[in-house]
């Protein structure tokens, strides 16, 4: 009896030292608190970073809009003066535009608020 108190006891003692930390513990954190704010005040807020991201996908989307009507408004002004070809090539390169900018702006968008997300949620916690 005496003896599994005694390993329980030492059990718990060794648990309790483990999770203590044994790095450098200095007093003077003025520096770190400077830096920290400086931080914050250059990063915007989640809830801002979110809808940044909405803005860029929404961009993307729009820029991309953009570009395939003006690939198939010249498609169609080159097909008026019978120029075929020309028109294929203008129509094809609306679409790659379209794809890039919608592409480009749906990534950068969807990293900014997975960003913003993971920072709200690291503001819970």
């Amino acid at each position: 009896m005496k003896r599994t108190v005694c390993i329980l006891a030492g059990s718990m003692l060794a648990t309790l030292a483990w999770g203590q930390s044994t790095g450098n513990q200095n007093t003077d954190t003025t520096e770190t608190k400077q830096t920290k704010a400086q931080k914050r005040k250059s990063e915007p807020s989640p809830g801002r970073q979110v809808a940044n991201g909405a803005g860029n996908v929404v961009g993307g989307a729009a820029r991309g809009a953009g570009s395939a009507a003006k690939g198939v408004g010249k498609g169609a002004a080159d097909l008026a003066t019978l120029h075929p070809i020309d028109a294929a090539s203008s129509v094809g390169k609306g679409a790659a535009g379209a794809g890039k900018d919608a592409g480009t702006g749906a990534v950068k968008g969807t990293a900014k608020i997975g960003k913003g997300i993971g920072r709200a949620v690291k503001h819970i916690f």
